[in-house]
Parts: structure tokens; sequence; C-alpha cells
């Protein structure tokens, strides 16, 4: 046999060896298995300390609820909410979703009467601003006096601004509102003169505008939920200047609190939010829907969550009693290598953050009671 055909069948039976090694996921007798399906168990066996109750009785900065008007619908929310160890909500859909001012109007004065007649401790109630007819002349001066005439005569707690403008808010010509067009500035000097606080919600995160590749992060979300993909190829704003147009509107008004939600989006980079912290400190942040950022960086945020304890609110958004669960996990315990409730939102494991009962208690109530005063006190420890 010559050298080289003893290399060749040589060659072919290492190659051989390397493709039986390399099976694919969905190769298995057991039928395919894709990426979707693949739900691994873990076998690592660790501590585990699960609180399904808030260890301090706390105050959701961020949710959303609808036809909160009638007694029985108001015993159910605070059934569930007793049950977390919530103490009050905000609901900052107190407009509703419709675009008729007359119903979002009588929606408004029907929470706020059934919260008051009630429940009077457990609720605040946000408004919101009707961007529809931006371009029509006189629509500055009416949105400031709906956003006045709510908080004085209707008994709205704060201002919520959603995610539509700098999305879908459009002027006469088609084209996209920017976040700090100048028609609003009153609106936002308003909310300072009535010390209330904005929470605004701008962009989404920054992997929603990266190709949808196996290099993406949120490939999953972005595959189950499509339409949350942005493309300024057909008109949407970049991140980066969503992002610089809601700073902007920080910076031109440093008399009006803003609570920026989701944590501005850079939960999963904080020395940038570090420094927006400092460049802008008439901010604050909450944690909605980004604990699972944290999670999976349990010593950064920790640190962050100190540095700025006097400046961090507590918010969920979604509600979802049982998904509360995973925020107690992440902020009280130091549990390790734990699940999020929603793979496609974090396919990567939890860790608890442990922080301390002092920043706890700042996250969970001291700072939101700073800036919404009429919430009652004695509800809380000191």
């Amino acid at each position: 046999m010559s050298n080289k055909y003893t290399l060749l069948l040589i060659t072919l039976f290492i190659s051989t060896i390397s493709l039986a090694q390399q099976i694919a996921i969905g190769e298995s007798t057991d039928g395919e298995i894709s990426f979707e399906e693949y739900t691994p168990k873990s076998t690592l066996i660790v501590e585990s300390n699960v609180p399904t109750t808030a260890k301090f009785p706390f105050i959701d900065i961020h949710n959303h609820q609808f036809g909160m008007n009638t007694k029985a619908k108001l015993d159910d929310i605070v059934h569930d909410m007793d049950s977390l160890n919530m103490k009050v909500m905000i609901n900052l859909s107190g407009r509703g979703w419709t675009r008729d001012i007359d119903k979002s109007t009588e929606t408004l004065v029907g929470y706020v009467k059934a919260v008051n007649d009630n429940y009077p401790n457990r609720f605040i109630i946000f408004t919101n601003i009707d961007f529809n007819g931006i371009s029509e002349p006189g629509w500055t001066e009416r949105a400031v006096k709906m956003l006045e005439d709510d908080v004085k005569l209707r008994g709205a707690g704060g201002l919520k601004i959603y995610k539509s403008l700098g999305f879908n808010v459009t002027n006469a010509d088609g084209s996209v509102v920017a976040v700090n067009d100048e028609r609003i500035d009153p609106v936002w000097d308003m909310a300072g003169k009535l010390g209330i606080p904005v929470l605004i919600h701008t962009a989404e995160p920054a992997s929603f505008w990266n190709p949808l590749n196996r290099y993406n992060e949120r490939w999953l979300e972005l595959k189950t939920h499509p339409r949350r993909a942005r493309d300024t190829t057909k008109g949407d704003y970049s991140f980066e200047e969503l992002i610089e147009q809601q700073h902007d509107v920080f910076a031109k008004h440093p008399n009006t609190t803003f609570i920026n939600a989701h944590m501005g989006w850079y939960a999963n980079n904080l020395q940038k939010l570090d420094s927006l912290m400092i460049a802008l400190p008439n901010t604050y942040v909450e944690i909605g829907a980004v604990i699972a950022e944290l999670g999976r960086q349990p010593r950064a945020a920790n640190k962050f969550f100190t540095k700025w304890q006097d400046r961090v609110l507590f918010g969920k958004d979604s509600w979802k009693p049982e998904e509360y669960e995973t925020y107690f996990h992440v902020l009280e315990t130091e549990d390790e290598y734990f699940e999020y409730h929603k793979k496609y939102h974090a396919f990567w494991p939890m860790y608890g953050l442990g922080l301390s009962d002092e920043v706890l208690k700042k996250l969970y109530y001291k700072n939101a009671l700073k800036i919404l005063p009429s919430i009652d006190k004695s509800m809380f420890p000191e």
C-alpha cells in the first residue's frame, strides 16, 4: 500500500469521526428541536430562596389598567396587590386608548371617582396627551389646558407619555414628530409648574434596529414579535436619534421631574446610564421590563443601585402578578443561576443583586413618595 493511499484512508477516517461528532440539534431519534423549542433544564444545584411577596411594601410606578371604573374591577386588582405586598399602584393609562377626547375625559373622571369611592389610598391615576392634530392651530394651548385641568380639576397625579411619540405620531405631511418638538415644550413646562412627574417611554431596545441575524441578541423576540423591529429606511428615527431627542427634553426643562421608563434602555450599559444620571439631575429611572438586564450583571447592578439609590423607582409595566416574583428574586436575594419568566426576553440565567434593606426601601417606596407626595405615607415603614 502506497504512502499516498494510506494517507488518504487516514484522512477519510478522521473526517468520518469529525462528522459523526457534529450532530446538529434536531437530528436525534426523538425528533427535530428548534432553537425556539430548546429549553434545557439545568442540572446545577444551588441555593434557592424565591420570595413570592416583596420584603417591604412597595409602589409600582409603572402599571397599566383598563376598565377600572367599577368596584368589582378594583376589588380584583387590590386582591392581587395585597398578595404581592403592593400598597400603591400607579395607573399610567388614565385616558385609555380612545382618540375621542370626550370619551377619554370620561374615562379619566370615571377611574378617579371609582378609586376615591372605594380605595382612595391605593391608586394614583396619570393622564395622557392627545397628539392627534398636533399640526393644527392652537394644539399646544389645548394640550396645556387639558393637562392643567386633568390635574387641578379631575385628580390626575402625573403625566405618562407613550412610545408613540417618536414612532407614529405624525405631522400633517406624514413626517414623524420628534420627541423634542418645540410645540410640546409648554406641556413639559406645565408639568413642572403643577409639580407632577412625567413618566416618558422613548424608543425601544437598540437591538430592535439591528439586522435580524444570528448576532442579534433579541433575535427570538423579533422573530416572535416582528412588528417590534424598526427600520430607518422606512422613515423611522434611529435609536440614537430618539434617545438624543429625549435627553434634549430633559435638559431643556430642568424644573420638571422626568421618570425615564425602562431605565432609558440603558440597563445593559450602566456606565452610560451613570453618565446620564450625572448630566440630567432632574431624572429618575424605573426598572420596568429590564429586570433581565440587571439580573445578568448582579455586581455592576448592585453598585449602580447603591450609588443612585435616591433616584431609582420600582416599576413592572405589564400587569401579570405571577411575574413579580422574578423582580423580588433578582432584587432581594443573592441566589445564582435561575430562570427568567420569558425566554424571548432573556435566554440567559438570572443572579440576585442582594440589595441592602435601605436601598430596597428607597427603590420600593421612599423615592416614589418624594415625587408623589399625595400618597399616604402611613402605609410604609420609616
